[in-house]
């Protein structure tokens, strides 16, 4: 690709905007096609001229003089090809692929009949960004909620446990002949006693066994 280092530089990202490639991108592809073809040709031609000289007794011209002969006819198809494809690219680039400076696309429209000065477009931009963090705020604070919503549900649950313990309690205390939970604690605090007692006096009569 040596002779495309005339390709344009001009970026032409409008005409990429309507196309859907930049205009450079398509004539390269059409440069690289004719290039191809030029080999693919000259390759075929240097393959009929081999069969030729095949045919003829005591030649002379050897493949290998044949190659350097189009190898060097090559070189000059390809200069004039570069010389020919680049007027070629001015052209179509300026003319065919080029939008004029007076044309908008359709979606740009918009921009011509609503046009704002550049302190309106500061202020504009400034909106922006004012809701920008507005939103990041009210991420934040819903993310809290949604924290303390699962820290409420955690104590919910421990609190509906405890109540159930309660119950349970209660309900042990009806069973032997006391109603109030107060009575039914105090009942239970002295069972608890009464059965550490009984653990203490098993464990000192183990102690006394052992040793007698």
């Amino acid at each position: 690709l040596e002779g495309k280092n005339k390709m344009s530089v001009d970026p032409m990202t409008y005409e990429a905007q309507f196309f859907g490639f930049t205009p450079q991108t398509c004539m390269l592809r059409i440069y690289i096609a004719f290039q191809d073809y030029l080999f693919e040709v000259m390759q075929a031609v240097e393959q009929v001229v081999l069969k030729k000289l095949d045919g003829i007794p005591d030649c002379a011209v050897s493949p290998v003089q044949i190659r350097k002969c189009t190898e060097k006819f090559l070189c000059f198809m390809k200069g004039r090809f570069d010389n020919l494809f680049g007027k070629m690219e001015q052209l179509f680039l300026q003319l065919i692929l080029r939008i004029p400076p007076n044309v908008l696309l359709p979606e740009d429209k918009s921009q011509e009949l609503h046009r704002c000065s550049e302190e309106e477009f500061q202020l504009l931009q400034k909106e922006i960004e004012q809701l920008q963090e507005k939103y990041k705020t009210e991420l934040c604070t819903r993310q809290a909620l949604l924290e303390e919503l699962e820290e409420q549900k955690i104590v919910q649950a421990k609190l509906k446990q405890t109540l159930s313990l309660f119950d349970e309690l209660e309900n042990v205390g009806r069973d032997h002949g006391t109603s109030d939970f107060r009575e039914s604690l105090v009942f239970l605090v002295q069972n608890s006693r009464k059965l550490q007692n009984i653990r203490d006096n098993v464990e000192k009569e183990g102690k006394r066994l052992k040793i007698s």
